[in-house]
């Protein structure tokens, strides 16, 4: 069983090292190359959107790496496998819940607002980090819902400049701090999976100490998710 679904399409993980470093540890990855792949970036069409899910395994290994945040609606994609009831907890300096600017198109901005639409299995959403959302897990919340199953979702842009590089406004919480939050939803609730994005690649103007930050972080969170998920 594959402990770790990659879906790379800017090909930042590559410059960063990160793909190299999880070799390395010969940790079990599926990487999905969509770098070739049109119609994906920011906005996916219809076409591309089946292409996406045809390419995607059968069985989905319970953590994924999505790429930069321009493809969280990767998060859509992989919740809408599910078939059992579930809350979406999102770490995120963005709601991602938006009216979609083009009808019928997914985006990473509405990707949220079309998971309660699309997945009936969906109980609740709880957004952490944008504004007029919770700063954290609310009291009493997460001991509410022990028996309930949490697909959690984190984009990097929850985080400032020293912990996480991305091309969107970003936050200001700090790493150990999302790791806190993780570490309490993971130890505190049925997390049957957990997803990451928030990369700027090269071509979005990557220098090497952005690559570097994101490498450092991103192997931080594989370790740390991969030990709690076990």
């Amino acid at each position: 069983m594959m402990e770790m679904l990659v879906t790379d399409f800017s090909g930042t993980y590559g410059a960063q090292g990160f793909l190299q470093a999880l070799e390395q540890r010969q940790a079990a990855v599926e990487r999905c190359d969509f770098s070739s792949l049109d119609g994906t970036c920011c906005y996916c069409d219809p076409e591309a959107r089946s292409r996406l899910e045809a390419a995607l395994p059968g069985e989905l290994p319970r953590l994924r790496f999505l790429d930069s945040g321009d493809y969280h609606y990767m998060s859509l994609l992989l919740a809408l496998r599910e078939t059992e009831p579930f809350s979406l907890v999102l770490l995120d300096n963005h709601p991602d819940n938006q009216e979609p600017v083009f009808p019928g198109v997914l985006s990473c901005g509405s990707w949220v607002r079309d998971l309660r639409e699309e997945q009936p299995l969906l109980r609740e959403v709880l957004a952490i980090g944008p504004e007029g959302c919770p700063e954290d897990i609310p009291e009493g919340w997460l001991e509410a819902r022990r028996e309930e199953r949490l697909y959690v979702s984190l984009d990097k842009d929850i985080m400032d400049r020293p912990y996480a590089r991305t091309d969107w406004s970003q936050g200001r919480y700090t790493l150990a701090q999302v790791k806190d939050i993780l570490g309490r939803l993971m130890t505190g609730g049925k997390v049957m999976a957990a997803d990451v994005c928030g990369e700027v690649s090269l071509s979005k103007g990557a220098t090497p100490e952005d690559l570097r930050i994101n490498f450092e972080t991103n192997i931080e969170l594989y370790k740390f998710i991969i030990n709690h998920l076990k």
